[in-house]
């Protein structure tokens, strides 16, 4: 997502933020584009406490929260990306314009469509002027923008060109009745807390939270919940009365990982550069498990920049209120509601598919609502191919997105024929789950490894000194598999079947 990379880059001029603070490079071993995002992220975290505790709805107008947060906002991508962040502009006034006057029923595609071939462009330029670098450039924000105006004519036009019964809980959830005003519709595109890496928020859930109607909302759901819960089991759920709890505590719980994460990829990185695979003597006479496992290290410790970016962004929001998810079952305030990655859940996921359930959520969460949830044939291809697209066009990108929905379909054919043979009992169900957890580490690495690499001729090389040993077994388990292990058939089907078959054996009076 544009993430910049911890590492000392070499400035090659095409870098256009702020160099202010460029005298800061030599004592920090950082470069001036990582020193900017850095300083603008942290500033933001201050600016978030003062907008939730000086802003407030109950003390302000939402106007004066929608300025201030889009005042912020270009303040932070001026001094980052100076004169690109007119990119920034021209694409969410070209989304508005259409929005404003194409029909809802196809206002929608349009949208997309522009935004994909606006942001495809500024890509192409990137990888022109500045191929391979991990410069902080303007393209990470155009991505996070490209998902808010997409997520928003989406929504739009299910709450103007659908039927309400239409639509899946979700788009119910976060559909709009009309186009928002120029300030509502420009300080959800650039608000602060989320304008340089993310998370995307939704429209309806960023209006709710600068309206104040968040807390309330999920103090009602809980409130709701609890009287569920005492009228089915008649146990008492012990919800915090107070609607506006703190998030002190889980703020500096995230700053204090993300700093974590930031120190393991300087300290590890280095050990483990992704770059070795292109060595000759490397490909030629490691081992199929040498390669394995050094690919494995690798990207685990090249994912720490992401931990450390996203973690940070989810700590600027929840200091101004936003992430707020209701509470518990035991009254603890939750503040996940826009939280971008669970380490835990995709470090220690026992499949593919949970692993990629937790990773850069929201981007997940936009592919399911702009694809997945809209068409009818290829889901899964379509999906990935817009991943990957929304992403840039290295080739890199590429082998990873046609891997992964490869390693999906494969994923769910092997759930379908082998996982019922180890339900039984604890122990099989164990052994099970301790074999999908190492496989999912290992072909998550064979993956991704491109994705880190980015180019096409090392990437294959080191696929074909692997055997493509994961594409071959992803292939013999959608087509062969399914004919030695036909999966079993479903509790519900064998009854049916047997009542058939004994009404069929019953004399015809």
């Amino acid at each position: 997502m544009g993430i910049p990379s911890m590492n000392r880059v070499d400035d090659s001029g095409y870098y256009d933020g702020s160099r202010v603070f460029s005298w800061l490079s030599e004592p920090t071993g950082l470069s001036v584009d990582q020193i900017n995002f850095l300083l603008s992220q942290f500033t933001a975290v201050g600016a978030a406490f003062a907008f939730r505790y000086h802003l407030h709805n109950k003390k302000v107008a939402p106007e004066t929260r929608h300025g201030a947060a889009l005042l912020l906002g270009l303040i932070m991508v001026v001094f980052c990306f100076g004169r690109q962040a007119l990119h920034l502009a021209c694409l969410s006034s070209i989304s508005y314009a259409i929005l404003m006057t194409a029909s809802p029923k196809i206002a929608q595609r349009l949208v997309l469509i522009t935004s994909m071939l606006y942001l495809s462009l500024v890509h192409i330029k990137r990888q022109y002027y500045s191929y391979n670098s991990y410069t902080l450039d303007i393209s990470g924000p155009l991505m996070v923008l490209t998902q808010k105006v997409t997520s928003l004519a989406f929504s739009l036009h299910d709450g103007v060109a659908r039927k309400t019964e239409d639509l899946t809980p979700f788009q119910k959830q976060q559909l709009i009745r009309k186009v928002p005003n120029p300030l509502e519709y420009y300080s959800y595109v650039f608000h602060f807390h989320a304008v340089m890496v993310g998370p995307t928020v939704l429209f309806a859930d960023y209006t709710d939270f600068i309206n104040g109607k968040h807390f309330a909302n999920k103090s009602v759901e809980a409130k709701s919940a609890k009287e569920t819960a005492d009228e089915t089991t008649g146990d008492e759920i012990d919800v915090i009365s107070t609607p506006e709890p703190s998030a002190v505590s889980i703020v500096f719980k995230k700053l204090f990982f993300s700093l974590v994460c930031a120190g393991l990829f300087v300290k590890l990185t280095p050990m483990f550069l992704i770059t070795r695979i292109k060595d000759d003597d490397f490909v030629e006479n490691t081992s199929l498990f040498g390669k394995t496992l050094f690919i494995l290290l690798s990207t685990t410790f090249a994912r720490m920049k992401y931990y450390h970016a996203w973690l940070l962004a989810d700590a600027i929001c929840n200091a101004s209120g936003l992430g707020f998810n209701g509470y518990t079952a035991s009254g603890k305030a939750k503040w996940d509601l826009i939280s971008n990655v669970d380490i835990l859940k995709f470090e220690c996921g026992l499949s593919l598919r949970d692993s990629i359930d937790n990773w850069n959520k929201f981007t997940n969460r936009w592919l399911r609502f702009v694809v997945y949830e809209r068409t009818n044939r290829f889901q899964t291809v379509l999906t990935y191919c817009l991943s990957a697209m929304w992403h840039g066009f290295y080739p890199g990108y590429y082998i990873t997105f046609l891997g992964g929905a490869l390693c999906t379909l494969a994923a769910r054919s092997v759930r379908r024929s082998v996982r019922p043979f180890f339900t039984a009992n604890r122990v099989t169900q164990g052994f099970y789950d301790v074999l999908t957890f190492m496989t999912t580490r290992v072909v998550m690495a064979y993956l991704t490894f491109s994705f880190v690499l980015l180019e096409f001729l090392p990437s294959m090389r080191m696929l074909a000194h692997m055997y493509f040993w994961v594409h071959l077994l992803s292939l013999a388990a959608i087509f062969i598999l399914p004919k030695l292990l036909p999966p079993p058939k479903p509790i519900k089907d064998q009854l049916e079947q047997q009542k058939r078959l004994a009404t069929a054996k019953l004399p015809s009076s």
